[in-house]
């Protein structure tokens, strides 16, 4: 399951108790597009294990922010809190993948 990551909300996501993966796009961005079916795929397979949220970066900026985001898409790996592993640009779901495994 995907949840919509906001200003409100991202600290109790990101101390949260599984780990999370954490999507910047925006919804004129066309590789966002590109990997979005990919991403929902991804959080079914791994609901219950890891947590995937949507990021808007017109709409969370402040978080966008925080983490010097610059390009999109890109795919932050958190584990307690931290970043463990960043992803940026368009790839395929094998790629995508072993990052989502090796978070695990």
């Amino acid at each position: 399951m995907e949840v919509t990551i906001t200003n409100e909300n991202f600290e109790s996501y990101k101390n949260g108790e599984l780990p999370l993966v954490v999507d910047f796009w925006a919804t004129w961005c066309a590789p966002c597009r590109m990997i979005a079916p990919i991403i929902a795929e991804l959080a079914e397979e791994y609901d219950g294990k890891v947590v995937v949220g949507k990021c808007d970066v017109e709409e969370a900026d402040d978080i966008a922010s925080e983490f010097g985001i610059r390009n999109i898409p890109t795919i932050l790996f958190l584990k307690n809190g931290e970043v463990v592993d960043k992803f940026v640009g368009a790839a395929s779901k094998a790629k995508i993948e072993e990052k989502f495994k090796a978070l695990l």
